[in-house]
Order: structure tokens, then sequence, then C-alpha cells
């Protein structure tokens, strides 16, 4: 019986080395005290609302500013996951999808939002999430709030060539 155990002990063990996981991608992420950074930042900046995402798509903060209206909050929320799933500036992407006839039905997508102030978020090439600003006077200086933060906060918005 000791024979027995041995051989099916020796057995379950080799069986096992051969299902060992698999090497998994490690990732950066964007965690909460960066993200409450980023947010600080940008309504340092400028008025409005901001949201950041990290790299799954999940809303890690969101900040209004005083009197801004309430439909700001989904705009800078939905500006934010446009960037992260497009890995591009919304105000860039908005230009391209206008100057090309095959895309003119991606406002019919009710995630994304085709106006100026979402950026992606990267750090060492790899995206990390990515921040949207609404309500401060238009795509532009919504965009430029945004560059501001993610600068002062040492994030790229762009993968390096």
């Amino acid at each position: 019986m000791t024979v027995k155990y041995l051989v099916a002990s020796l057995a379950f063990s080799l069986s096992a080395s051969v299902f060992a996981s698999p090497e998994l991608p490690r990732h950066a992420d964007l965690d909460l005290k960066t993200a409450q950074l980023l947010a600080n930042t940008a309504m340092s900046n400028c008025t409005g609302t901001v949201s950041v995402l990290d790299r799954g798509g999940n809303l890690l903060v969101t900040l209004r500013g005083d009197g801004v209206g309430p439909h700001n909050t989904a705009a800078s929320q939905r500006k934010a996951y446009t960037a992260l799933s497009t890995k591009t500036a919304t105000r860039l992407f908005a230009e391209r999808a206008r100057n090309n006839p095959e895309t003119a039905n991606l406002n019919t997508l009710d995630e994304l939002l085709l106006l100026g102030g979402g950026i992606p978020l990267f750090a060492a090439d790899e995206l990390v999430g990515a921040m949207g600003v609404a309500g401060s006077g238009g795509g532009e200086q919504d965009e430029n709030c945004a560059l501001k933060a993610a600068e002062k906060t040492g994030l790229a918005t762009t993968r390096s060539q």
C-alpha cells in the first residue's frame, strides 16, 4: 500500500507541474492616490468636472466644480472612456471622425463622446487610464486643463514613438 501511495503521489506531482499556471503579463495600474492627484490638479487649473478612469474603464474619481451643470459629470466620464478605448485624445479623435465618412456613425455609440477634453494616460508606454474634463468653457479648454494636469503629475498623454 505504501508503494501505491508513493506512485500515486509522484504521478499527481508530475501532472500538477505539467498544468502549472501560465506566465501572465503584468500591467501598470493607475491607483486612487494618483487619480486624486490628477483630478485635484486639473481642478486647480480650471473649473469644470473631472473624471479619471483606470486601465479597465473603471471610474476612480469624479470631481465637479461649484456651479458646474450636472450634465458635465456624464460628459467627463464619457470623454475619459472615449480616450481610453481609442488611446487618442478626444479632440483629435473627433476631428479624424468628422473627416472620414466611414466613421460618421461613431457619435451614435452611447459610451463615446466626440468632443475635446478626454486624454489617455500612459506610463512607460503602457496605457494606465484616462481623464476627461467637461464644463470648463469648451473642448479646447477642457483638453488643455487635462493636459496640464497630466504633465504636472508626470504621465504621458501619447505613447512614445
